[in-house]
């Protein structure tokens, strides 16, 4: 996984692409589910977004496939496959118009592809399950972001998600205690519903089915994009708070007693 997750280093570096990381390195968290969603939801609104498919399973990528024709384009990107026929630069080549990038990573990566797959990244987002298991998994994958991968909390581009939640469950409040508790906002918390079954087999996104039958997800997923949608906003707050934090300690104005004139 090494050498292809490695190849992250040549997609493109824009001041205006919203590279958009879905991670987490336990299978089965919906990760891919909530790649889809995203993508559908910029691709109704344009100009097209891009899903950069790292997953050898290739969940995103069989999505793509069976997206009807008639609906708002996405494009694809199968990072997982190696091609003989291309350079791996021209594999990987991000469209120019594209503003929103969403990379869907692979379980079980190591400490130096969690670096390579998060540099550049404007906004990063870890899908966790209200289980005991993918709660202790979630928590070393935080713990890893922020240790290993040098994620700084005041970038505020790392958020969760709580996924696949049933009300008034017991699990469900030990989940947002613990996401609660690490002090990363909880952007939104999508229920355990049959429509994101529906969605992934049919290839379209929640936005894309009756109104009526999704209204409760689509909320959830506006919120998420919502989110998303202030990176730039956030990354200039940070660079903010870092410039004063770096500014010299003589040129930080102090408050100065008043000077007591001789009459």
């Amino acid at each position: 996984m090494r050498d292809i997750i490695g190849a992250m280093l040549i997609t493109p570096k824009r001041d205006n692409l919203n590279k958009i990381v879905i991670l987490n390195p336990k299978g089965g968290c919906g990760k891919s589910t909530l790649a889809t969603n995203i993508a559908a939801c910029y691709a109704r609104r344009g100009p097209q977004p891009a899903i950069m498919d790292y997953d050898p399973q290739g969940s995103t990528t069989a999505w793509l496939r069976r997206r009807p024709s008639e609906l708002p384009a996405i494009h694809g990107i199968a990072a997982y496959k190696k091609s003989m026929h291309a350079t791996r630069s021209w594999q990987l080549r991000v469209p120019d118009d594209t503003v929103n990038l969403i990379v869907d990573s692979p379980a079980s990566i190591s400490h130096d592809d969690l670096r390579e797959l998060t540099r550049d990244s404007s906004s990063i987002l870890v899908p966790v399950l209200p289980s005991s298991m993918d709660i202790d998994a979630a928590s070393k994958c935080i713990a890893d972001l922020l240790l290993v991968a040098k994620v700084n909390r005041n970038e505020g581009k790392l958020a969760v998600i709580a996924n696949r939640t049933r009300k008034n469950t017991r699990s469900l409040g030990r989940l947002m205690r613990f996401l609660d508790s690490l002090g990363i906002p909880i952007v939104a918390v999508l229920r355990d519903s049959q429509n994101f079954i529906h969605a992934a087999e049919n290839g379209v996104g929640l936005h894309e089915m009756q109104p009526s039958r999704v209204r409760a997800d689509v909320e959830q997923i506006e919120k998420i994009v919502n989110w998303l949608d202030g990176w730039e906003a956030r990354r200039k707050r940070a660079l903010h708070i870092t410039g004063i934090r770096r500014q010299p300690f003589s040129r930080i104005p102090m408050l100065r007693k008043p000077q007591v004139r001789s009459v």
